[in-house]
């Protein structure tokens, strides 16, 4: 028996280290070649990280959280043979009733490991929190004896059983788990409902909630805080706001859906939008641009990448549709399409999250009279949509019902002076409210 150990490999170009923000495996378990024993987050994508040999899980590097190295120790598995690693020993399984006994660096290694505060120098029980492998609604097996939880411990379960039980609004501290450790899993919890236990924990209205939940920021949302941080750091914004008549737009919109239906992908607002920005920094190059504030720089770009906010389960990503000047309506609109659903499902790739030049943001139907966007850093313009509503509008003689919406865009004032901001804002005016005079292919 030997020790096979799996490091952090390269997850991106220039990417020094990554988040570690889901195991996948837990001590003791039995790995596969190729299967994915944890998951990475850097610059907004999370990265799956396979096993490369089969073997049992004797040592976890990190806990949920910890920032680990690229190249650093991310997991070590009993393997047969000799592995590849010499510094941990690892008494073999057959000596020692099958069980694996984990071993402590040696000295030199643990005094390494305690420098580095964000890695623990132990191995850590990490609950598995893969939803994939939760047991399935449907199948229930034969019921395994529930194991006894001490008093006051956290009841061990994974997201997916956690949201189930808190839709049927049942405490998991009351339903007895049959997983090690007493681990709760979806026929649990279908057990406790089947015997009545729902109906016996519906909180009292009566008695006052005093409970404080802490809840540690990491994966997506860490990544957004930070970048946000960054970005109202840094940047001095600079918001115009300005109603725009979407009457015409909406019926050429509408008119093109009905003409192609069935045949191509059906155009939102977006896609105008975009031809709107090619256009409008055509003439304003310094707009499409990021600005090195390190080195004072700003790079414009010939490119006009277009970034699109995309709400997803983990988070706001802000995908990316690169050369959105070389292509027609439908197919921004069929790149706008995939990479939203690529990042809902979190099939997104980092390439499709990087390298933007000018981002849109929309909140859609919820959106609001007006907004303040914050640019995406290094970015230095931001375009934000809010709800479209029909409102009286005076066209000189009399009040017409009209199909409005107000734009919101910010600049980074540091790199845009108030003028040329409005200048941008009054293009990407004219062009919507003249949509003839966007490029319109096919």
């Amino acid at each position: 028996m030997g020790i096979y150990t799996i490091r952090l490999p390269d997850v991106g170009e220039g990417i020094a280290e990554a988040e570690l923000v889901e195991w996948h495996v837990s001590v003791g378990d039995t790995v596969n070649e190729d299967d994915v024993v944890a998951a990475v987050m850097t610059d907004k994508a999370a990265v799956e990280v396979p096993s490369s040999v089969t073997g049992t899980v004797s040592w976890l590097g990190g806990a949920i959280g910890d920032l680990i190295p690229v190249g650093e120790k991310l997991i070590q598995l009993t393997v047969e043979g000799e592995g590849n690693d010499t510094e941990v020993g690892i008494k073999a399984a057959s000596q020692n009733a099958g069980s694996v006994t984990e071993t402590k660096p040696k000295p030199a290694e643990a005094k390494e490991q305690s420098q580095r505060s964000t890695i623990s120098d132990k191995p850590v029980p990490v609950e598995q929190t893969n939803p994939a492998a939760s047991e399935s609604f449907s199948h229930k097996p034969e019921r395994a004896a529930a194991q006894p939880r001490a008093k006051g411990t956290k009841p061990l379960a994974a997201p997916s059983v956690r949201a189930r039980a808190k839709e049927e609004g049942i405490d998991l501290r009351n339903v007895p788990g049959s997983g090690p450790a007493g681990r709760i899993n979806h026929q649990d919890l279908s057990n406790f409902i089947e015997e009545g236990g729902a109906n016996s924990v519906q909180p009292s209205s009566s008695k006052k909630n005093t409970k404080v939940k802490d809840v540690k920021v990491i994966g997506m949302r860490r990544k957004i805080a930070e970048k946000m941080a960054l970005s109202k750091s840094r940047i001095p914004h600079i918001t115009i706001v300005e109603e725009v008549d979407m009457t015409e737009l909406e019926e050429l919109r509408t008119a093109l859906n009905k003409k192609h239906a069935g045949e191509r992908t059906k155009l939102t607002l977006l896609p105008f939008l975009m031809r709107a920005i090619v256009e409008a920094v055509r003439e304003q190059p310094e707009l499409n641009a990021r600005y090195d504030d390190e080195a004072g720089v700003v790079h414009q770009h010939g490119a006009v990448n277009i970034g699109i906010a995309t709400q997803t389960e983990n988070g706001l990503n802000v995908t990316v549709v690169h050369h959105a000047e070389a292509e027609n309506l439908w197919d921004n609109a069929t790149k706008v399409s995939q990479l939203a659903d690529a990042a809902r499902d979190g099939t997104i790739k980092l390439e499709n999250l990087t390298g933007g030049t000018i981002t849109i943001t929309s909140l859609g139907k919820l959106g609001a009279i007006a907004t303040t966007p914050i640019i995406n850093h290094p970015e230095v313009a931001i375009v934000g949509i809010n709800k479209m509503q029909i409102r009286p509008m005076w066209d000189g003689q009399q009040f017409q019902p009209c199909k409005m919406m107000n734009i919101s865009c910010s600049f980074d004032h540091r790199v845009v002076d108030g003028w040329d901001a409005a200048v941008f804002v009054q293009k990407l005016k004219t062009l919507l409210e003249s949509p003839a005079m966007l490029f319109v292919e096919g």
